[in-house]
């Protein structure tokens, strides 16, 4: 096991800040979907965040440690939750502004510089460590991909959604 720090600093204030600050602004903002919508929305990104920690971030890839140690703590769990909002705010911009497919390319690529750009900030206060040779700019590709999962799952549901309206 590694330990990188054994004090309640910077990470943790980074992970509590933005759960509190982007779950206080998912509830704030006006009303979009459903609220099982949302649920679900929030709870994909979560379980997208978890996958993927948990397929490059352990053996045998192990690419990062995330937080204070190199095992799985309360802290660990409570990143992952803070992952739900944005893909929340990723699908609510999307469909407030009513984009369609052929918009999907630039706005991925938008969101992915974003999601770098929050993962720098969580390097820079100590909530990921990259470990043999992984670099920030890997978790573009990464990025990408779960952004199109999260596009689908979106296409996928409102599909539902319509057609228990046209049945019902």
């Amino acid at each position: 096991m590694i330990t990188y720090d054994t004090h309640f600093n910077a990470n943790e204030w980074f992970v509590i800040i933005l759960s509190i600050v982007s779950y206080a602004l998912v509830w704030s903002l006006p009303k979009y979907f459903l609220k099982a919508e949302t649920i679900t929305y929030i709870a994909i990104g979560g379980f997208i965040g978890f996958f993927f920690d948990h397929t490059i971030s352990v053996q045998p890839f192990n690419f990062y440690d995330v937080n204070d140690r190199s095992v799985f703590q309360f802290m660990d769990f409570l990143s992952y939750v803070m992952y739900g909002p944005f893909a929340y705010f990723f699908l609510y911009i999307w469909a407030r502004c009513q984009l369609k497919l052929m918009n999907a390319p630039i706005y991925i690529f938008v969101w992915s510089f974003f999601s770098m750009l929050m993962e720098w900030i969580g390097v820079k206060c100590g909530v990921y460590h990259y470990q043999m040779g992984y670099k920030l700019y890997y978790s573009f590709g990464i990025y990408i991909v779960t952004q199109i999962v999260l596009l689908s799952c979106y296409y996928v549901i409102q599909k539902q959604l319509i057609s228990q309206e046209n049945s019902g």
